[in-house]
């Protein structure tokens, strides 16, 4: 059987796969905090039918030698992390990062993620916590008798409120920012959330604004870093990809067929 068949159907597997990254790029291209996946791929192994170097006479060798490829495979999804644009709200409750860092959100069973996801609602308790209700860390508890149109929140991550009676705002929080060595080693949950993987590294508390942690806007949310144009032009070049590979199977097919008549 002709190795080009596999070669080709290896290809049209890996270009479905790009398709899918792309798919679930756009699918995304409104949701708050969302980092594109960008698909990354590799050569398969070779096939070597002379090695480079082989002694041709007593005085020559074999210059570049013939090798033979068994087709592509992902390598790996790559996360991209750049920022993404600010859109104002004027939400007392939305902040959005500008510049490297995540927010910590403790999840149902104890355990901890992490998102770019700023949109933080008040819940009965008087705590700031996700749409999901997960409660951000360090917690932020607001005082009885506030005035919800008071809340401010600095660059910095200070969390101020006036009370009803009171003239002065009173510092309630203070926001902390993680960041990590290896972001793009972050594990996506679903959800705009993240955890932790050994390759990603350990968290780096620190505070907002200071020593290269992104700094918080108040009434903004950061939206998706997809570009729709460039996704669909790597579509483009999927599809063709995807084509011609098929166009390779139909032209394996062929010469199988001619190779077959010839005994007619």
């Amino acid at each position: 059987m002709m190795r080009s068949l596999w070669t080709a159907a290896s290809g049209m597997v890996s270009q479905q796969f790009n398709i899918d990254t792309i798919s679930n790029n756009l699918s995304n291209v409104n949701t708050t905090g969302y980092k594109k996946n960008r698909a990354e791929f590799e050569d398969l192994i070779y096939q070597t039918l002379l090695m480079a170097g082989t002694p041709a006479t007593e005085v020559t060798e074999v210059p570049t030698g013939i090798q033979v490829g068994h087709g592509v495979k992902t390598s790996a999804t790559q996360k991209l992390f750049q920022q993404g644009s600010l859109q104002s709200t004027e939400n007392k409750t939305d902040l959005a990062l500008e510049g490297e860092g995540f927010f910590k959100i403790q999840l149902y069973d104890g355990t901890f993620a992490y998102t770019r996801d700023g949109s933080f609602k008040i819940d009965s308790n008087r705590q700031l916590v996700t749409s999901n209700g997960y409660l951000l860390e360090p917690p932020v508890v607001l005082p009885d008798n506030f005035i919800h149109e008071t809340l401010a929140i600095s660059q910095n991550g200070r969390i101020t409120v006036k009370i009803i009676g009171e003239d002065d705002p009173i510092e309630v929080g203070q926001l902390e920012i993680y960041r990590f060595v290896n972001p793009a080693g972050l594990s996506s949950i679903g959800g705009n959330l993240f955890k932790t993987t050994p390759a990603s590294g350990e968290e780096i508390p620190g505070q907002p604004g200071m020593g290269g942690m992104a700094k918080t806007h108040q009434g903004f949310l950061e939206m998706s870093n997809v570009k729709v144009v460039e996704e669909m032009v790597n579509m483009i070049v999927a599809q063709r990809a995807y084509e011609i590979n098929s166009k390779a199977i139909q032209t394996s097919d062929s010469m199988l067929a001619t190779a077959i008549g010839l005994k007619r």
